[in-house]
Order: structure tokens, then sequence, then C-alpha cells
């Protein structure tokens, strides 16, 4: 084996070691004693948020995921920029993040404050807000791993290469997810996470009308469902116009997603590809049919996310405010 391939293997093992080393100091009960009430407390928070806007919802399981790819699941996303320095949430990726989803953790901080001062990280409520928007929306319950603590740094360019694009392949999706530590399952269960929400008419217009020539349109979407889009998102409208993710049930977090993309109704070129691409559709086709093995992958999907990078013990520290530095 070639010295530069010894070098990779080793930094592979080094960064595997860490992440195993943080995530097996997350426990379920970690706030037992210090705030034993914390997850009634986030959880009224963000029903209250959620009863104002169902907004709430998917901006903050998006806010949850972009904060886990780059830099570990340690609130890192919400520090709001300096003079002298661009966070994470100021990257080009990350502009499109709804303001709900960052107020959710705010308020939710807030209320915690008043009980347990500086006893809870804004990474664990986020985790925890997380979980508390999926069932809000009809999606199943989990145990939320804590113990997270929040991190000391935020930089947009962090972000560069590190969240996946509206335009990949599953070899793209593949290696982005497989850098921190999930695999292809883990990738086809957290794209539920656009079973809900919005995006916008910029990430579909390619597919509608420039596809790989003038006038063209992505041969594997339905050409209905095209024709749909076509009308919301026509020539030169105004790239921000808001288009749902899901056609059948935007509101609802369920496996109609997956029936979606077996009927060539995925909105990014990288949902469908996962019915497309043969190494996927199996899953696809058990879990647009098997809610539970869904379920069961997609709480799986999660822990592992929430695993992902991880401070814990005196690494990072508690922040009095999510989106400052102390």
């Amino acid at each position: 084996m070639g010295s530069s391939k010894v070098f990779a293997l080793a930094v592979f093992c080094v960064l595997a070691l860490n992440f195993y080393v943080g995530s097996a100091q997350l426990k379920t009960d970690f706030y037992s004693k210090s705030c034993p009430n914390v997850e009634k407390i986030v959880k009224q928070a963000v029903a209250l948020k959620f009863k104002q806007t169902f907004v709430t919802a998917p901006a903050t399981l998006r806010l949850f995921f972009h904060d886990c790819m780059v830099n570990g699941c340690d609130a890192s996303v919400m520090i709001q920029s300096t003079p002298g320095n661009k966070a994470e949430k100021d990257h080009p990726d990350n502009l499109s993040l709804a303001g709900d989803g960052f107020d959710t953790v705010n308020k939710a901080k807030a209320a915690v404050e008043k009980q347990c001062k500086n006893k809870v990280s804004c990474a664990d409520i986020l985790a925890l807000a997380t979980r508390d928007v999926i069932v809000l929306t009809g999606g199943q319950s989990y145990p939320v791993e804590l113990g997270r603590r929040d991190g000391l740094k935020s930089t947009a360019a962090s972000v560069n290469g590190n969240l996946p694009k509206p335009t990949q392949n599953l070899n793209q999706l593949n290696a982005i997810f497989r850098k921190v530590g999930l695999d292809q399952n883990d990738l086809v269960a957290l794209s539920a996470a656009h079973s809900i929400g919005f995006s916008h008419c910029n990430h579909v217009q390619k597919r509608l009308f420039n596809w790989n020539s003038p006038s063209k349109v992505d041969p594997t979407l339905n050409k209905v469902y095209a024709d749909q889009l076509k009308q919301q998102c026509p020539r030169n409208v105004d790239p921000r116009i808001a288009i749902n993710m899901d056609p059948a049930t935007p509101k609802k977090f369920d496996i109609q997603y997956y029936k979606n993309l077996q009927q060539g109704k995925g909105l990014f070129t990288s949902d469908q590809v996962l019915f497309t691409d043969s190494r996927s559709r199996p899953v696809v086709d058990d879990w647009a049919k098997n809610a539970n093995n869904f379920n069961q992958a997609f709480k799986l999907a999660m822990t592992k996310l929430g695993r992902v990078g991880v401070l814990t013990g005196s690494k990072g520290n508690i922040r009095r405010v999510c989106d400052a530095f102390n």
C-alpha cells in the first residue's frame, strides 16, 4: 500500500474514532437531573410556533440537517455573521433556510433558559425541536439522544461541498453522505424531509426548460407534473416563487414522497434519481408501500445524523443565546 493511501486510511480512522467517541457520550436521559423537563419545555415552545405558521416544521427539519452536515451537530448554523466573520448561515447554500427554523430554536432556548439556566445546549434544543416538528406533521416519534455541546466556530467557507445540491446524481449524493458516516439507506430515508415544505422556482427551471438543450424537459419528469410546474414556474418567473416539495401531501410527513418518485414527481433531480437509479430504487419501492419499514429506517437515519461530529464533555460550550457566541 502506498504512503498516500496509508495516510488517507489513518486520517479516516482518526475521524471515525472522533465520531464514535463523541456520539458514545450521548444519551436520551442526559438532562434527567440538570433539566428534567427539557423535552416538555421544547415541545410546548415548538407547538406554539407551529400553531402560528406551518413553515416551522420544514424550516426546523432543514435547519437540523444543514447544521449536522457541516462541522457536525453543534448549532453552528445558528450563528449570526459579524463584521469580522461571515458565518455558515450566510453561505449561498444556506440563504434559502427559512427564518422560522431559527426563530423556533431561539424561542425554545429562551423558554428552557427560564427554568434551566445555562444547562441545555442549542444543539440539543435543535435536535429535540426537529423530532417535535416531525411528529406535529404526522411522522413517527423517536427518542433523541442528548448531551451535545455548542460549537465555537462558524464560517461560511466550511459549508463548501458539504451539502447536497438539487442537481446531483446518486454517486455525488452518496459521496457527501459518506463523508459524515451515513450510507445510501440513510440518504434515501433522510430525503423524506422533502415530504413537507417548499422550494423555489430557480431550482427546477433547468429541468423544465433547458434539459441538455433549449426547450427540452427532463424526460424523468412526469409530463402532467411538468406542465403543472411550468404553470407555477414559467420562463423568466421570479426565482423566489415558492412551490411545494410534495405535490400531493405537502403538509404531511409521510411515505407519499416515495410514491411521488415512482410516478416521476420528484421535484429535484436529486429526488428523482433515487428512483431512476437501480441501486436505490428497491428501497424506494419498498418504502412507498411499507410505512413501518420507512419509519424504522428514518428513526435510525435521524439518530445517526444526530451523532455526526458532536462535541461532548469539555469540548464546546453551552451558549447563552443560540445566534451568538458567549
